[in-house]
């Protein structure tokens, strides 16, 4: 025989609707309200003054006011929320929606309206103007909650925009599961416990490394720490973040995790990586297949790009080694070199548009450029993309006046 369901799991499920918290929140409105009439009764209304809470008509107009528009701001909401369902199956997934309903925030926006018309719909009937009543505290604590629904909307719409990025949603599935793992599958195993190592406390990307503070750890622990992952790289849970190197034991390790800023994504505050990635992302996009070519996005792209490689062709580059003021190296880190930002600024974007004479031309331009002004140690990795360019270019076009008109360096593309 089954057993019955656990009064728990149910509770569980009913908390998982979209329609829970709201109606929590309209109990609430519902019980305020009593409690601020109750208190103005027991006062015989003349614990506000009048000139603060307004007269008969005015307290009528405050709260048909308010129910009026909390009403609109709860429709509002639970129409970006379906437009936002919409987006997500149709960009992401379809199997998406249970986790964007059961979003928190999203609920309570809507609870939080809801609630304050509950309380309004609900004082409007204890004014009597005939005989001058009005229940001056259930008016300030409607005003009150006015004041708390406007910032609750200007916090739900940045909240909401946020949730749109792909990593937000990523984020949103990926936690859900990673709860559910840590339930079934309680037992966290036999774990190998490096003392040469510091294991990241929690999941995430790399997006902010205090290097000064690092430095100072490691020269009072006695010690040289080595980042494992790159900055911008996404570590799991557990993976190690740095290696020692000397003794541990006067090292402050919660406060060398602490010097290590992990996010959901990855951000321009330290990542000039980032930067490069985004905009190859648009120029790559724009030249993906598909009904709707745009490669004049795609040479502003490249503008950006080529711009980008010029100011960094002459410059020198850290080796990712940080050092005390003893000039004792104490900290080590992964760093980009020239040519990981040559290949990264220019091999997706050439291989998808090398039948592209637009494209062909432009990127010819920009390496072309960048040859004339890179020091000769750097010149190396520009001319293999040239020669890439140029044997891509020839196989992907059939007629020699394509690949002729092709060969020729354009900083406009095509004019």
């Amino acid at each position: 025989m089954r057993p019955p369901v656990r009064f728990p799991r149910r509770f569980s499920r009913l908390r998982a609707g979209l329609w829970f918290i709201p109606l929590t929140c309209v109990l609430a409105g519902v019980a305020l309200s009593f409690g601020t009439i109750a208190i103005d009764q027991a006062y015989d209304y003349k614990l506000v003054p009048q000139w603060l809470s307004g007269g008969p008509d005015a307290a009528i107009e405050i709260f048909g006011t308010i129910a009026a528009s909390m009403i609109s701001l709860a429709a509002l909401v639970l129409t970006i929320t379906m437009v936002v369902v919409q987006l997500a199956m149709g960009q992401f997934s379809p199997r998406i929606v249970q986790q964007i309903l059961q979003d928190k925030p999203s609920q309570l926006a809507i609870g939080i309206f809801v609630g304050t018309f509950a309380h309004a719909m609900l004082a409007i009937r204890e004014v009597q103007t005939d005989e001058g009543v009005v229940p001056g505290v259930a008016v300030l604590v409607a005003l009150a909650l006015v004041v708390v629904s406007i910032m609750v909307l200007v916090w739900y719409v940045n909240h909401i925009g946020l949730a749109l990025r792909v990593s937000a949603l990523i984020e949103l599935v990926g936690n859900d599961t990673r709860k559910l793992l840590d339930q079934i599958y309680a037992d966290p195993g036999a774990t190998n416990s490096d003392q040469a190592t510091i294991p990241a406390p929690k999941s995430g990307v790399i997006i902010r490394i205090d290097q000064d503070k690092l430095v100072r750890l490691a020269k009072a622990g006695g010690c040289v720490l080595t980042l494992r992952p790159a900055l911008g790289e996404f570590v799991p849970a557990g993976a190690p973040l740095f290696e020692i190197t000397g003794n541990r034991e006067r090292l402050d390790v919660n406060a060398a995790i602490r010097s290590i800023e992990l996010g959901l994504e990855r951000t321009l505050d330290q990542d000039m990586a980032y930067g490069l990635r985004l905009l190859v992302d648009i120029g790559e996009r724009s030249l993906s297949d598909g009904p709707f070519q745009d490669p004049t996005t795609s040479v502003q792209a490249i503008d950006r790009l080529h711009d980008c490689l010029r100011q960094l062709a002459p410059r020198p580059f850290p080796d990712g080694r940080y050092r005390d003021e003893a000039g004792e190296v104490r900290l080590v880190t992964s760093s980009m070199t020239w040519e990981d930002y040559v290949h990264l600024a220019f091999d997706e974007i050439r291989l998808a548009g090398s039948g592209s004479p637009q494209i062909a031309r432009r990127l010819r331009a920009a390496l072309e450029d960048l040859l004339a002004v890179a020091p000769p140690e750097r010149k190396r990795p520009l001319q293999e993309q040239l020669d890439l360019l140029r044997s891509e270019t020839e196989d992907s076009m059939s007629e020699a006046v394509d690949r002729n008109n092709s060969s020729h360096a354009d900083s406009s593309g095509l004019g």
